[in-house]
């Protein structure tokens, strides 16, 4: 599948949405400029101003500031380029993608679901780095066509450094940077438990915040020329990482299945009915069992909704059952032989009460209710 963009049309007035202003859309999934990316590259064009004059010495303070501001949009793009290599790997794998954002010094590719597998998420999480990696060969390989000393040179340098320093950053092996997802994958891969590579994955995170802080502390000590700079971008990046660690870590303990939990015990044993069965009849039979609403075709009318049929069945208990049926989707469908974790993800990302569980052979085997499987997710203790 080949990703696709689809621009903004010129003379349309910029469009802003939830979580900023609408770039563009690659295969569907808008890009979204953050209002903190503003902060974020004004934060970097006032730092790295001194640093251009430094660099480039008899340079006028307005080509030190242009300097400053293209380093900034460099660093934007560079991110940028690095997220569309998760979102189009993402994409070819089957992994939904809400919607990719740049933000403060930094962007993200919010998938609608975890990867199924260890490889996936290897893969998608490996994808950016590569993508940076090679923009930052090519920007190096640029720069031998360049006269040396100027500000074309200066500003193509500033590009190779960018990719460079975004991939070789991102490979840092805690979360939530690539290297950290990777390590994550490799350790699910070898103990089979997700959790445990996340785990050590945070405490990955928290290292490189840490070592982020002492660098920024060396070089306001060593008097070096990037000093503020430095302290700026680490103190941001190191508070981005840290804040970062801690939500792959709660989301890791919402995901966790318990062990001793089998999901057989959260499903309600399920009952037909003919889909013109009275109301008050149906909601009778429906305590504590899910029930299957059946037309006379053989054809599932749906899931009887307790709450449509209590209120139906105030005005009227003789009423067909089915016009309290909520539809059976795809999406409402669970498969008994599945994982309880895969279960557990399923019902997080579905807008549904209740679930069908089928067997093998696609026939009703029971009903699991969100409900149910909160509690169970929040308070199960083993028998």
């Amino acid at each position: 599948m080949a990703a696709t963009s689809e621009h903004v049309p010129p003379g349309r007035r910029a469009v802003r949405v939830d979580g900023g202003l609408l770039l563009f859309r690659v295969g569907g999934v808008p890009v979204l400029l953050a209002p903190s990316w503003w902060i974020g590259s004004l934060i970097v064009v006032v730092l790295y101003a001194p640093l251009v004059e430094r660099l480039l010495p008899g340079a006028r303070v307005g080509t030190s500031w242009a300097l400053a501001a293209a380093f900034a949009v460099l660093l934007g793009l560079s991110v940028l380029a690095h997220e569309l290599g998760h979102c189009v790997v993402a994409l070819r794998l089957g992994i939904p993608v809400r919607r990719l954002r740049l933000f403060l010094l930094g962007g993200l590719s919010e998938m609608t679901r975890t990867p199924r597998k260890p490889s996936h998420e290897g893969v998608v999480a490996a994808a950016g780095p590569i993508v940076s990696v090679l923009l930052a060969g090519f920007c190096g390989l640029l720069l031998f066509a360049v006269p040396p000393g100027g500000a074309a040179w200066l500003l193509v340098a500033q590009c190779a450094v960018a990719n460079l320093a975004v991939g070789v950053f991102n490979l840092l092996p805690g979360l939530p940077l690539d290297g950290g997802r990777m390590l994550r994958a490799g350790l699910w891969a070898l103990t089979g438990t997700r959790a445990r590579g996340t785990k050590a994955a945070v405490v990955g995170g928290w290292i490189v915040a840490g070592a982020l802080m002492v660098w920024a502390l060396w070089g306001m000590a060593a008097g070096s020329d990037d000093r503020w700079l430095r302290l700026g971008v680490c103190v941001v990046t190191a508070w981005f990482v840290v804040a970062g660690a801690g939500s792959e870590m709660a989301a890791e303990g919402r995901r966790s299945w318990p062990e001793d939990l089998q999901p057989a015990q959260l499903i309600r044993p399920v009952l037909q009915l003919p889909a013109e069965s009275p109301v008050g009849d149906a909601l009778a039979a429906s305590a504590g069992r899910g029930v299957v609403l059946v037309r006379a075709d053989g054809v599932a009318a749906g899931l009887l909704d307790e709450h449509a049929a209590q209120r139906l069945a105030a005005e009227s208990p003789n009423a067909p059952a089915e016009l309290a049926a909520e539809p059976i989707r795809a999406e409402t469908v669970l498969l008994s032989s599945e994982p309880g974790e895969e279960i557990a993800e399923r019902v997080r990302e579905t807008p549904a009460w209740q679930f069908l569980v089928v067997d093998e052979e696609g026939r009703p085997s029971g009903v699991l209710r969100r409900e149910d499987l909160r509690a169970a997710m929040t308070g199960w203790r083993p028998a």
